[in-house]
């Protein structure tokens, strides 16, 4: 048995929410629960939330001498999980099971460990689907590991068997569908298992596809179908089979979704422990467009590396300890940084989202996302600027993922002009339908650039997207845009993440134009095109001292209301129905509000290095209001008029409160919710600033309400399951380490810490740690690269002092540079 990392443990009343997701980038997943139960099938192209087929692992035992025992290999389920109006409502819930449970999780591992006095096994579930930083090929199959280590708790010798039970659902996507006329077929070859298909199910439906589920052992029996009986007889026939004698009588079925059983028999000496491995494959190719009546088939892109579900198990199982133990590699790296337990466990969670519906590739390759998803579809379409903005896992995790997002947003959605749609249709060919920008999300997109850039050091993206990036940015400055007067100040309709137009000079959009200002100034000097970077350079200039001038109140930073009046706003800026209706004086408005998202932009900027934005005395103390006015610790009495991500009794960051009064009559309308991925934005900008307690005390406040027992730790929702910006918690890993990369100029740079500490890193294209300890000549520093390569010319720890070479070293997997920084 392999030893993995635990980062967090769960047991009893925490058990009940955990739904870890098994499954690729871009394939859709299975989520393994907390009692070992495999819940939330959402593998035929769509979220499927409370999808559950029949499907379970099942564990015969029968000591020397004795009577055998048959169990479900789950945890027992909770009392308060009884529900329905026919008895408990669970999947699987007449079987007998085993009375004590823990799960174990460092994402994507998961571990589930039963123990029951009454069974002379202990066993232990270690399930994972590869997930390799920098290798989205190897960490995109339609594939989920499950391995078990049983182990002889007595002093006897001990028989014992496990059995995969899963219904073939082919036709079915838990909405829409239906099963007709599938087959299950018995295979044989290094591994042994059974073929899931359908002869009814239209080639060129949704819902069409196969499965298959596999072992490694030696000694192996199989049903291809249950009995076909009534009154539940069914389970019934199955249970008295497999409880007989561990084994499995084969029969045949005509029923339209027939179970697949299969089983491994192994001995055990005394004491002794011994692992049985089970695959489970799967192979949907006909993914559709995300809206409208046009819906097309886009396709997946792991479908086309694959014939089949079984042909993914013949070319992926041999190289699956492989797999295995690079994905281990840097999990376990991850989880052994010096960094708070909170902080790895808000980053390494909500990297699940990756693998969920929410994300997907169409059969070209290229990467796309919703929002997040609803129970039975995703939701809100189109790679959504404005939310994507701020996740930084994909970046840092899967730089090549990152960048074909880049390629979309400036290639595909940005017209002649510059503008960009912030929400992009498929097929391609429906690109140029959504014709509305988003200030935010177009800002966002030219400091993704600027950052996807400097850690790839592709010079060709950069060149290839640079034209449709500097429209985008001049888009600012046309008549009845966002700076139509071109003072380095958004005045303009600015459409944005809210789902509102803000009229007036505000600090969120702010902060995101003077970012991309920077970024934009940074890369048109290295392009040569002087002339711009200097008037980029102005433009931030002025519109940074007016905004510290002019909109911070000696707290915070307020948006000043200003009607459009008979200006006319430009085409593509304002949505007609969402924001505000009376153009005199506008509703849904931010105004004097505490915003907790007001300094996203200069967030993001220490993400890419930029520098600060504003003067960085009111920055930090803008932090310091967000913690006094929009931090509570208990929300016990709070009004709120929309939705409810946090109940009475949590602790949470509001979106926006009002300590000086004017609040608008009706405020823009999420102002008194509260949402995980601006929090964790907030919380990775005080870590930058050296908040650190009260950071701390935001993300804690988030995962305590994600915990197992009220939500589950892997799905932080917001509009929708599995959102996509919780993903900048990744951001508060970065913050903490201070890590820069420029594969520009070579560059690395980390904070300095006051004692010997080891942390990780990550491109995007390589991964390794780096450890520092000071000592009487300086900082003995020790950087190694253990996955890809990067360039490297000059390493420094902030004010500690730097290495710099003659020239850039390549240094790839396995070299390491050891030195002393004076």
């Amino acid at each position: 048995m392999a030893n993995w990392p635990v980062l967090k443990t769960y047991e009893g009343a925490f058990l009940r929410r955990v739904a870890l997701p098994l499954g690729g980038i871009g394939t859709g997943t299975i989520s393994l629960g907390g009692r070992g139960d495999l819940r939330d099938w959402e593998i035929v192209n769509r979220p499927a939330k409370g999808f559950t087929p029949r499907a379970f692992f099942a564990l015969w035992a029968k000591p020397e001498g004795n009577e055998a025992i048959t169990r479900c290999l789950e945890g027992d389920i909770a009392p308060e999980d009884y529900e329905g109006a026919f008895g408990c409502a669970l999947p699987n819930h007449s079987l007998p099971r085993f009375r004590d449970c823990t799960f174990e999780a460092a994402y994507p591992f998961g571990q589930v460990v039963l123990s029951d006095t009454a069974v002379p096994v202990k066993a232990r579930l270690q399930a994972f689907n590869p997930m390799i930083v920098g290798d989205s090929q190897s960490s995109g199959l339609p594939l989920a590991v499950f391995r078990w280590t049983l182990t002889n708790k007595t002093n006897k010798p001990l028989e014992t068997a496990l059995c995969f039970s899963l219904a073939n659902f082919i036709g079915q996507d838990g909405s829409n569908g239906k099963s007709d006329k599938n087959r299950n077929e018995f295979r044989k070859g290094k591994w042994q298992g059974v073929f899931l298909s359908s002869e009814g199910v239209a080639p060129e439906s949704e819902q069409f596809g196969t499965m298959a589920i596999a072992t490694n052992a030696k000694k192996v029996t199989h049903r291809t179908a249950w009995a076909n009986y009534n009154w539940g007889d069914s389970l019934l026939d199955f249970w008295d089979d497999f409880s007989e004698d561990g084994d499995l009588e084969n029969g045949e079925s005509t029923v339209n979704d027939p179970t697949a059983s299969l089983c491994a028999k192994i001995k055990l000496t005394p004491r002794e422990s011994q692992a049985i491995t089970f695959v489970l494959a799967w192979h949907f190719p006909n993914r559709k467009t995300w809206t409208g009546p046009r819906e097309a088939t886009v396709g997946n892109y792991y479908a086309t590396k694959f014939a089949d579900a079984w042909e993914t198990i013949e070319k992926t199982a041999p190289r699956l300890a492989k797999l295995e133990n690079e994905t281990l590699n840097w999990v376990s790296a991850f989880c052994e940084s010096d960094l708070p337990a909170v902080v790895k466990e808000a980053a390494l969670f909500n990297t699940s989202t990756l693998r969920t519906q929410t994300c997907f590739r169409t059969s070209d390759g290229r990467f796309w996302g919703w929002e997040g998803c609803s129970d039975k579809g995703g939701c809100c379409h189109g790679s959504c600027t404005h939310v994507w903005n701020y996740e930084q896992a994909t970046a840092f995790l899967f730089g090549d993922l990152s960048r074909s997002m880049r390629e979309i947003e400036f290639s595909q959605a940005t017209r002649e002009a510059g503008r960009m749609d912030f929400r992009v249709d498929l097929p391609l060919s429906a690109a140029p339908d959504w014709k509305l920008a988003a200030a935010d999300g177009q800002m966002g997109c030219l400091m993704k650039l600027y950052r996807d850039w400097q850690l790839s050091g592709d010079d060709g993206m950069l060149r290839n997207l640079w034209p449709k990036a500097k429209d985008s940015l001049e888009f600012c400055w046309i008549p009845g845009g966002w700076d139509a007067d071109c003072d380095g100040v958004m005045e303009g309709c600015q459409h944005n993440t809210m789902d509102v137009e803000y009229y007036g000079p505000n600090p969120q959009m702010g902060t995101w134009y003077l970012g991309a200002l920077r970024a934009c100034e940074e890369m048109a000097r290295y392009l040569g095109e002087a002339d711009f970077a200097e008037k980029c350079r102005a433009l931030a200039e002025n519109g940074s001292a007016w905004i510290d001038k002019h909109l911070f109140n000696g707290e915070y930073y307020e948006h000043q209301i200003r009607p459009p009046h008979n200006t006319k706003i430009a085409l593509g800026l304002r949505h007609e129905n969402m924001g505000a209706q009376n153009l005199d004086e506008p509703e849904l408005q931010l105004g004097a509000g505490c915003l907790i998202d007001q300094l996203v932009g200069q967030c993001f900027a220490h993400v890419c290095g930029l520098g600060y934005l504003l003067k960085p005395k009111n920055v930090q103390r803008t932090l310091k209001s967000l913690m006094k006015y929009n931090f509570q610790s208990d929300l016990h009495g709070h009004f709120n008029h929309m939705r409810s991500y946090v109940l009475a009794g949590e602790g949470a960051m509001l979106m926006a409160t009002y300590p000086r009064g004017r609040r608008p009559q009706r405020p823009f309308p999420y102002c008194n919710e509260v949402m995980t991925g601006f929090e964790h934005t907030a919380a990775a900008h005080m870590i930058y600033e050296r908040q650190t307690d009260d950071a701390l005390k935001v993300i804690s406040a988030i995962r305590e309400r994600y915990d197992g027992r009220k939500r589950s730790p892997f799905d932080e929702a917001e509009c929708g399951h599995h959102y996509a910006r919780a993903m900048a918690s990744w951001a508060e890993v970065l913050a903490f380490t201070g890590f820069e990369y420029s594969a520009v100029t070579g560059t690395m740079i980390f904070d300095a810490a006051p004692q010997k500490t080891t942390w990780f890193w990550s491109t995007g294209e390589a991964w390794g740690t780096f450890s520092q300890e000071p000592n009487a000549k300086g900082y003995k520093v020790h950087l190694q690269v253990r996955g890809g390569q990067i360039r490297l010319q000059k390493l420094e720890v902030r004010d500690v002092g730097e290495l710099v070479s003659d020239k850039v070293q390549i240094l790839k997997d396995g070299q390491e540079l050891q030195e002393v920084i004076a």
